[in-house]
């Protein structure tokens, strides 16, 4: 399922919460009632960019969430940084926990968090402003919907925009999903679809979350945000710059297993073509900047945005 938004972003209007109506939404969110959306964000010795991840999420329009923190036996200043934020910030949660992978700490904070609805920010990444409110708007107006994806920009390790990421060109189908992980980022699922197909799966680390979206695909209708509302950070110490092996090799475990539940495994095989790719890409120049918004995207492309009374956000550049 697709949406029916139109990608001519020239035409798109970002919208903005007036202060007075934000407080109001952060104090509602203090009390003991649970919040709608929880944001699990699992990190293992990310601090170079950890302070990033966490301030896109907390700068959201939408303000009923909980950032829920795993770290994973971090050796930097990465828990350091987390309880920074914690103590700061009353909707942020952290649990320190021993490195046990990243498939063991998305169970555990999936298991965590409280919220209807989560979703997930990985913490060499950073999520739009407007991301919260734009997917949870589907899910709300959409009971059959169990999951809705958005777009995402990939980013450098210092923060330059490259461009659309590829998989935002690639049609949702459960069929295309079998060869193509286009539900890549942002995903805000509901809790109940998830504990149906029952969650994360440690046997598939480093693909735990396309092994996830393929069982999703088979349980409920996937709805496709087509705005680019996450930033996907491309860096030499990110899983799919030094597992790509392992993460073949899984996928290609998650494929074969989903041929077989969807009973056509007597039918097709899955036949695998490795192939090297080389990139010369920028330098890093500034891996702390703040994320960008769909706002300061539009202006350095000059494309005609409102002027109205909005906050300042500065923005990752585009690469020369």
């Amino acid at each position: 399922m697709s949406s029916k938004l139109n990608r001519n972003y020239s035409n798109h209007s970002i919208a903005t919460v007036s202060p007075n109506f934000a407080d109001a939404l952060l104090s509602s969110s203090t009390d003991s009632k649970p919040p709608l959306v929880s944001i699990v964000m699992p990190v293992y010795n990310r601090d170079r960019y950890l302070e990033v991840a966490i301030s896109s999420v907390l700068n959201q329009t939408y303000r009923d969430f909980e950032l829920l923190i795993w770290d994973d036996g971090s050796t930097d200043r990465s828990l350091d940084i987390a309880n920074h934020y914690a103590q700061q910030d009353a909707r942020v949660h952290v649990i320190a926990a021993a490195h046990q992978g990243a498939a063991h700490a998305l169970k555990g904070a999936y298991a965590a968090a409280q919220g209807t609805y989560i979703g997930q920010v990985d913490s060499d990444d950073a999520l739009d402003f407007r991301a919260l409110e734009l997917t949870i708007a589907v899910l709300n107006s959409h009971p059959e919907v169990g999951m809705v994806y958005t777009d995402h920009w990939t980013i450098n390790a210092g923060g330059q925009v490259q461009g659309l990421g590829h998989r935002c060109q690639i049609p949702y189908s459960p069929d295309r999903l079998l060869i193509d992980f286009m539900t890549f980022h942002f995903r805000l699922l509901r809790r109940s679809v998830y504990e149906q197909i029952g969650g994360f799966r440690e046997a598939f680390e480093s693909v735990e979350d396309y092994d996830l979206c393929l069982r999703l695909s088979e349980v409920t209708e996937v709805w496709h945000l087509n705005q680019p509302l996450y930033y996907y950070r491309l860096h030499p110490t990110s899983v799919s710059s030094t597992r790509t092996i392992e993460q073949v090799l899984k996928s290609q475990l998650a494929i074969n297993e989903a041929l077989f539940r969807r009973g056509l495994s007597d039918r097709y095989q899955l036949r695998v073509e490795v192939q090297a790719r080389f990139f010369i890409d920028q330098k890093p120049t500034n891996a702390g900047a703040v994320p960008a918004t769909s706002q300061q995207l539009q202006q350095s492309d000059s494309i005609p945005h409102e002027e109205s009374d909005r906050a300042s956000y500065p923005s990752y550049s585009h690469a020369a």
